[in-house]
């Protein structure tokens, strides 16, 4: 019943029509305007060609199709949030590069990962670049939007961040120190700050600014996107343990050999029995060169044996019911709008799709 519950409130054109033509019309402008901040210069070889290259695999472009969304259904005209959406998308890029090496992942889009192509210290200086970059898109804000709404956007961008941080090093920390003894709650804490700020969270709450400033109050769009945010994250992380390989883009059990605590293996440590547990406690106290494929796969069939996977499904239904309650109170009062369909339909698309 949970599984089906929300497929009865949005009507499925939304998820899987109008949600990829929105992400595939505000990505484009998106991709175009950050060409802007992208542009080739020298050293091409060294630097300029590494910052374009995550940006022309591709991508979803949910955060600054939600930030575009937003401000329409408030409304505002596209290019009131475009230089602030660029700046989400180059900042998510820029951490994208960070993550893949402080994770050791191998592959990111359906290719090798910046570092595994260049080498870390490369990979290091592209990240910093990029993250740098994002902040010329929101100074040129101050000609587009006016010097103190700008100013706005930059201190809610400065949070995002710092958010953003605390997240990622929450998760180092716990790998690096091999705890395992969580509940959900820590996971979804966890997530609030990695995931949901930047992804969800941060771009609805910006495009409301810009579009209607002091008479929406922000604080709702931190409920929303952190149910929005959560139940995308779960996905992603069953995707890894469930996906096409070819259409998931990245490599398939790669959070077991990177040791992420995901729900499913904080379910997995909570049900299993205590050898299971010793078992689990030893192969990540290895570095992850050191994990062989035989004990992920062993990892991975003790999770299908506790149904971690199943559990973790019905959560993340869970906090898509919880999306929609939040999606109608800030949504329902605006006028009809194809944007805000857009994001009514998201709500039900992060758990549908089949790629991250």
């Amino acid at each position: 019943m949970i599984a089906n519950a929300y497929r009865t409130q949005v009507p499925q054109t939304l998820t899987s029509t109008l949600v990829p033509q929105m992400l595939a019309e505000y990505g484009a402008l998106t991709r175009a305007a950050m060409k802007h901040y992208l542009s080739a210069g020298e050293p091409r070889r060294y630097l300029y060609d590494l910052l374009a290259d995550y940006p022309e695999r591709g991508g979803k472009m949910m955060r600054p199709s939600l930030c575009i969304a937003t401000a329409r259904a408030f409304g505002a005209p596209v290019e009131a949030a475009l230089s602030t959406a660029v700046a989400i998308e180059i900042l998510h890029n820029a951490l994208l590069i960070h993550d893949d090496i402080q994770d050791e992942s191998e592959q990111r889009r359906g290719r090798p990962t910046l570092h595994v192509l260049h080498g870390i210290p490369l990979a290091i200086n592209a990240g910093d670049t990029m993250t740098l970059m994002s902040l010329h898109p929101l100074m040129d804000n101050r000609s587009i939007i006016g010097e103190a709404l700008a100013a706005r956007v930059l201190e809610e961008t400065e949070r995002t961040a710092l958010q953003s941080a605390e997240g990622q090093a929450i998760e180092i920390g716990w790998r690096r120190d091999n705890l395992f003894d969580f509940d959900d709650t820590d996971y979804l804490e966890l997530v609030l700050k990695k995931t949901c700020w930047l992804a969800t969270i941060h771009p609805g709450r910006v495009g409301a600014l810009i579009a209607a400033q002091d008479t929406v109050d922000l604080e709702p769009f931190v409920r929303f996107g952190f149910f929005l945010g959560a139940a995308f994250q779960i996905q992603d992380d069953l995707l890894n343990l469930i996906g096409d390989e070819e259409t998931y883009g990245k490599e398939l059990d790669g959070d077991i050999f990177e040791g992420k605590r995901t729900l499913m293996l904080i379910r997995l440590f909570r049900e299993s029995n205590s050898a299971e547990r010793a078992q689990i406690r030893d192969l990540f106290a290895l570095p992850r060169n050191r994990r062989t494929l035989e004990q992920v796969r062993h990892v991975r069939a003790l999770m299908d044996k506790y149904d971690c996977i199943n559990y973790a499904r019905a959560i993340a239904h869970g906090l898509v019911g919880a999306a929609q309650h939040e999606y109608s109170l800030l949504y329902d009062g605006l006028p009809a709008s194809r944007d805000k369909d857009f994001i009514r339909g998201l709500v039900t698309w992060v758990i549908e799709r089949t790629s991250t």
